[in-house]
């Protein structure tokens, strides 16, 4: 083997710690970076080659390091986890904030609700039993109705104004899909032309694991790593991404609560009018099915059933006072007068109203007894203990939501800790731990230093065997 073999062996050496710390600088440089997995220098020893002749018997050392790549050190398994458990969450996460939302806006317990209205509508009615005749008491009554038919229709419009945010969120989550989506394809045609040519494409790789993440966050979408370096993006068993190529993703359907019965809203392909998108987690098929009209069975979106119970809990009120104020006779003796009105066209609880306007239009007596009887007003006032009463209806509602919501939150909390679980899992193998790159960082510098050694003393040989041999004596 030549002597000058031991230039190269060091110089060798000294190109892979200068790559080693290269690779260190960009991890420190890095730690702090969102999404950045770390890497490490990947190398192996260069074998000697075969000698033939009298000098081959001869043991031979290596020809030194070489540099085969630097490595991305992530786990395809810990990421495609957390893209599994950050669509659960998304979608679980969607559910829960609209429920919650509904629950706020119905103010039980408190004396902003329907319950406390309820009661002071039933004292009222009292009120004007033990006082028939007097002006006062039915103008309290009057009012607390009135009173009563707002927070009713209050109830409804935040309902709705739910349905229509939750509708204007997934077009915003669709914008954000197609976005991510652009990004990804763009990314495999960089990637897969960067390996194509020997580079290193971590960096792509990196940015392209974010973007899948936020896809699988918003659609439950699986991702396929193909053999050149691309990644397929599957939603609902179709292809998103494919590629460089990406399809469009359109929100269809009705923009009113109203309208959603007859035009469900739903995700559609925009190259192909008419074919669903199945989207089967995160938090586009949360809002999708949040978004659902109501049905028969109550098996709707939760949005459009409360917004139903509502409407159903205002015609109950309407005919259980209807029918009782209707048995009874004003002070002139007027009979089968309503008390309340419920619009026959749009939602009950936007058309209810309160019919009388004065003492003279409240049926307060049995019809024929004289205008200071009170026996209708005392059976109306009696409604609101029955078993079959408006507040018992309302109760079972209020109830069904506190449960329905109870039931999402918990279901959010611990989805979002089995998220918060898997990206910690991922975050421990793939971020940047600055001390160990400390002690990456001290091990090349003494490797190149070493090399750098080496080089020295070849250099030294080499100048006493070309410079000095054979001048001894002269």
């Amino acid at each position: 083997m030549s002597t000058f073999s031991g230039l190269t062996t060091a110089y060798t050496g000294l190109t892979a710690a200068r790559r080693g710390l290269d690779v260190v600088g960009q991890n420190m440089t890095n730690a702090s970076t969102v999404g950045y997995t770390r890497q490490r220098l990947t190398t192996s020893a260069i074998g000697s080659l075969a000698q033939v002749g009298p000098l081959s018997g001869r043991a031979q050392v290596g020809q030194g390091v070489s540099v085969d790549g630097v490595a991305r050190l992530g786990d395809a398994y810990l990421d495609a986890r957390v893209r599994t458990s950050a669509a659960t969450s998304g979608n679980l996460a969607v559910r829960s904030n609209a429920l919650t939302s509904i629950q706020a806006s119905l103010h039980e317990p408190g004396t902003g609700g329907v319950s406390a209205q309820l009661l002071g509508f039933w004292s009222a009615w009292g009120d004007v039993a033990n006082h028939p005749g007097d002006a006062a008491p039915t103008g309290v009554l009057l009012l607390q109705a009135n009173s009563l038919v707002s927070q009713i229709a209050g109830g409804y419009n935040a309902v709705n104004d739910e349905w229509s945010e939750t509708r204007s969120k997934l077009s915003g989550m669709a914008d954000e899909l197609n976005s991510a989506g652009q990004q990804v394809a763009a990314l495999n045609g960089q990637i897969r032309s960067t390996l194509a040519s020997g580079g290193s494409a971590n960096e792509l790789l990196d940015q392209r694991n974010t973007l899948t993440t936020t896809i699988a966050a918003l659609t439950g979408g699986t991702v396929r790593d193909l053999p050149d370096g691309t990644a397929e993006v599957l939603v609902g068993g179709n292809a998103l991404v494919t590629g460089d190529t990406f399809r469009a993703v359109n929100v269809v359907g009705s923009t009113t609560m109203a309208g959603a019965g007859a035009s469900a809203v739903t995700l559609e392909w925009a190259g192909r009018p008419g074919f669903t998108v199945a989207v089967e987690s995160g938090e586009m098929a949360g809002s999708v099915a949040m978004l659902a009209a109501a049905n028969a069975t109550g098996t709707g979106g939760s949005i459009a059933e409360a917004a139903a119970s509502y409407n159903a809990f205002a015609t109950y009120l309407a005919d259980k006072v209807n029918t009782a104020h209707q048995a009874g006779g004003t002070s002139s003796g007027a009979t089968g007068l309503d008390f309340f009105g419920v619009s026959a066209s749009g939602p009950a609880a936007l058309g209810l109203s309160v019919i009388p306007t004065s003492a003279a239009d409240i049926a307060t007596g049995t019809p024929g007894a004289g205008a200071l009887d009170n026996a209708n007003a005392v059976a109306i006032a009696a409604l609101g203990s029955a078993s079959d009463s408006p507040d018992s209806v309302w109760s079972t509602f209020v109830t069904t939501i506190g449960v329905t919501t109870k039931s999402a939150l918990q279901q959010a909390t611990l989805a979002e800790s089995a998220a918060t679980s898997a990206s910690s899992a991922q975050l421990s193998n793939s971020s940047v731990d600055l001390d160990e790159e400390n002690v990456n960082m001290l091990t090349f510098q003494t490797a190149y230093q070493g090399a750098a050694r080496v080089m020295t003393a070849v250099d030294q040989m080499l100048d006493v065997l070309i410079n000095h041999t054979g001048i001894v004596g002269r």
